[in-house]
């Protein structure tokens, strides 16, 4: 099983790059995980956000397997606390060997195409995060999970 965390646009902020680089490398003594980074869209300034959210949706949708399992980070997904997130992983892990996607959308969020293709949602917070900063804040839980999982002292409860 891989996981994969795919966003939309790049992370251009130097110090949350550096830190989403930092778990990445962290991530890989646990499982072979990637990040793929679809480059924003240029030229939008005349469309709608229905319109953005929908070619957003087309790149992502490309970029999926059908046997992948999708997982959106979502305002409306569900809220775990890290322990429980650590379970529900480990729970996939355990009895899937599909890959694992996770999925950052643009500022508009997914299009009902994306909604449709996905498995399920989750939230970290009801607090709204930047796009990019979201991705640093995921992964680190991510390699929390892992620790977790483990029992590695990573987390302290």
């Amino acid at each position: 099983m891989r996981i994969t965390l795919l966003t939309v646009g790049k992370t251009d902020i130097p110090w949350v790059r550096e830190g989403l680089e930092m778990y990445v490398s962290r991530l890989g003594h646990y499982v072979p995980f990637s990040l793929k980074e679809i480059p924003e869209l240029k030229g939008v300034s005349a469309l709608s956000h229905a319109q953005i959210k929908e070619r957003e949706g087309e790149l992502i949708l490309k970029q999926l397997n059908p046997a992948d399992e999708v997982i959106l980070l979502d305002e409306h997904g569900r809220e775990y606390r890290s322990v429980e997130f650590a379970d529900w992983l480990g729970g996939r892990l355990a009895r899937s060997g599909r890959d694992l996607v996770f999925v950052i959308g643009g500022a508009y969020g997914f299009s009902e195409a994306v909604y449709a293709r996905a498995g399920g949602k989750l939230s970290l917070s009801r607090m709204t995060y930047s796009h990019q900063l979201v991705r640093t804040i995921f992964a680190e839980q991510l390699y929390r999970a892992f620790t977790i999982l483990r029992g590695e002292p990573y987390h302290h409860e």
